[in-house]
């Protein structure tokens, strides 16, 4: 319900091309929830899915609008290089505490959101997801060792950065 009042909320002041990242990137990211809700893993075809939507998306627009489509490739392009190298980085720092499906649901989240909205999404994500793993942990239905799917609370925080863009 919370993805169908982002699209809509976008629907009357958005261009057509932003409508269309916007809903495919909520189709996408409630796909990607689901799995690693129910699977504990993203599957790598569900991300390269959502990477070649955004090329099939944007090639045409690049012919028809080029001036206004450029800085959207521009941005997304950047977004998908902060939102998965951020998450490679903390993948690799943590030695696999961060699964290696969140970097690449990141990096592909990016093209989607571009640099403005990387960032506020992988926060709202981050800081959901932590206090949930505290809440849970406080309430021993988890231990420390155990682990939570990241993906659905990233799933949320693109929908508020979605929302309040």
């Amino acid at each position: 319900m919370l993805a169908g009042l982002a699209a809509f909320r976008q629907w009357g002041r958005a261009d057509s091309l932003t409508l269309l990242l916007c809903l495919a990137a909520v189709a996408f990211g409630y796909l990607a929830a689901w799995w690693d809700l129910r699977e504990k893993r993203v599957p790598n075809r569900l991300t390269a899915a959502m990477a070649g939507l955004w090329v099939l998306i944007l090639v045409p627009h690049l012919f028809l609008r080029t001036e206004a489509t450029l800085p959207v490739l521009v941005q997304g392009l950047l977004g998908a290089a902060l939102g998965g190298g951020v998450f490679l980085l903390v993948y690799l720092i943590s030695r696999r505490g961060l699964g290696g499906g969140d970097v690449k649901f990141m990096a592909a989240a990016g093209l989607y959101l571009g640099i403005a909205g990387v960032l506020p999404t992988m926060l709202c994500g981050s800081v959901l997801a932590a206090l949930t793993g505290g809440i849970l942990i406080l309430c021993k239905r988890m231990g420390r060792k155990d682990s939570i799917p990241l993906i659905p609370f990233l799933y949320v925080g693109m929908l508020l950065t979605i929302f309040f863009r």
